[in-house]
């Protein structure tokens, strides 16, 4: 009876043990719900992402239900204490149970989003294609020089003509003269050399038109003498101003002839033929450009014209020598140019030109010679580069003229008056 018993009670003790391990099952069950997210972690680390965040509340509700079974079996049968035990793993939080693959996985997805910005280097941006880059600066090897004062510029060539100090063509010695208390010339001695081009510079003023008026018989000195070629020009006038061609500043012309009859005049008064006359007068016309002009009165030229017939008047006898005093005043370039290839011209057949103006730099490239009067005397004479002391011609005249004048006082002329 006893045996018989037994064996239900050990059919029993096997049916329970065959119980226990039924439920085990479920909760390897719940254990499996819990880790079949684990699937995800495959994925790549954007679809990790969203896939982590689709699943997070299936694993709660897994968990939950896991924990429920396990609840059940262990108030059913006390032997399933050992499994209960284990159902608190599977209750824990998805994140305890989650392997470490995925833990780690769904922060790497998400770590490009939420690092932080490094600091952006500064943008060096490339010139377009026309602009040009600005070049660096240059670092000079030796110190510039200096820009040139104007009393220091460079002088033109000077002209060089070989001459014979001894041969005079118009010699100058002593020469005064006075207009009541004023003295307009105050000793004056100059040489001039046959064959030279000889410019007499000064200020207004300084005894130039005295000197020349002088030097060619029309004013006659306080004291002094003059000779032309030998001839004392105030005690043989005849045969030196038969030598001499002049133009004088202040034109005396017989204006009511006309440019061809003044021409004829003139050639006759020194005792040439009218078959020469007649030829020079129409060289001279066509040198000094008169073509169109040499029938008209004289009266109706312009100053500019006046002045060029009247040193073709001048010319027409052939002088040795030929004293001019402004020759180049009112005359246009054009014209002035003209003039001074005649006047080269005779100087190189020989001839001598002694001429005033104040025009600097024509006397310094014409001329090979120069004096300087200053209040009736001569303050430098010579050669031009001799005069002008390796500066130029007007710095040397402005010197010894006493310097510019300043323009202070003259604050009214800066006022507008209505």
């Amino acid at each position: 009876m006893s045996s018989e018993s037994d064996t239900p009670d050990a059919g029993g003790a096997r049916s329970g043990d065959q119980r226990a391990p039924r439920k085990a099952p479920a909760t390897s069950a719940a254990a499996t719900s819990s880790a079949a997210p684990r699937k995800p972690v495959k994925r790549t680390p954007a679809a990790a992402k969203t896939t982590a965040a689709r699943t997070t509340a299936p694993k709660t509700t897994a968990a939950k239900t896991a924990a429920a079974r396990a609840a059940t079996a262990k108030a059913a049968d006390p032997t399933t204490v050992p499994d209960a035990q284990a159902a608190p793993e599977a209750t824990q939080p998805p994140e305890a149970t989650r392997p470490p693959e995925a833990a780690t996985t769904a922060p790497a997805a998400k770590a490009p989003a939420k690092k932080p910005a490094s600091p952006r280097k500064p943008v060096q941006r490339k010139p377009a294609s026309g602009a040009t880059t600005p070049a660096a600066p240059r670092t000079p090897s030796k110190p510039r020089t200096p820009a040139r004062r104007p009393a220091q510029r460079s002088a033109p060539a000077s002209v060089v003509r070989d001459l014979d100090p001894n041969r005079i063509s118009l010699s100058i010695s002593g020469l005064t003269k006075k207009f009541g208390s004023t003295t307009a010339v105050a000793g004056i001695d100059i040489d001039v050399p046959q064959g030279s081009f000889y410019g007499i510079v000064g200020p207004n003023g300084a005894g130039k038109t005295t000197t020349l008026s002088m030097a060619t018989g029309l004013l006659r000195p306080g004291g002094g003498s003059i000779t032309v070629f030998g001839h004392d020009v105030w005690r043989d006038p005849a045969a030196a101003k038969r030598l001499i061609g002049v133009l004088p500043d202040r034109l005396r012309l017989f204006d009511r002839l006309t440019g061809r009859q003044l021409l004829h005049y003139s050639g006759t008064l020194r005792g040439l033929d009218s078959a020469t006359v007649r030829q020079r007068a129409d060289d001279l016309t066509v040198a000094f450009g008169l073509e169109d002009a040499i029938n008209r009165l004289v009266s109706d030229y312009s100053v500019g014209m006046t002045k060029k017939i009247a040193l073709a008047s001048s010319m027409i006898h052939s002088p040795r020598i030929l004293v001019l005093d402004e020759p180049f005043e009112s005359v246009d370039p054009v014209s002035a140019s003209n003039v001074v290839e005649i006047l080269e011209r005779y100087v190189a057949g020989g001839g001598t030109v002694v001429l005033s103006s104040h025009s600097m730099d024509m006397i310094q490239r014409v001329c090979d010679r120069v004096a300087i009067i200053v209040e009736g005397r001569v303050l430098a004479k010579g050669t031009v580069d001799e005069v002008r002391e390796g500066g130029t011609l007007e710095e040397r005249f402005i010197e010894l003229a006493g310097g510019r004048k300043s323009a202070e006082g003259m604050e009214w002329l800066l006022s507008s008056s209505d």
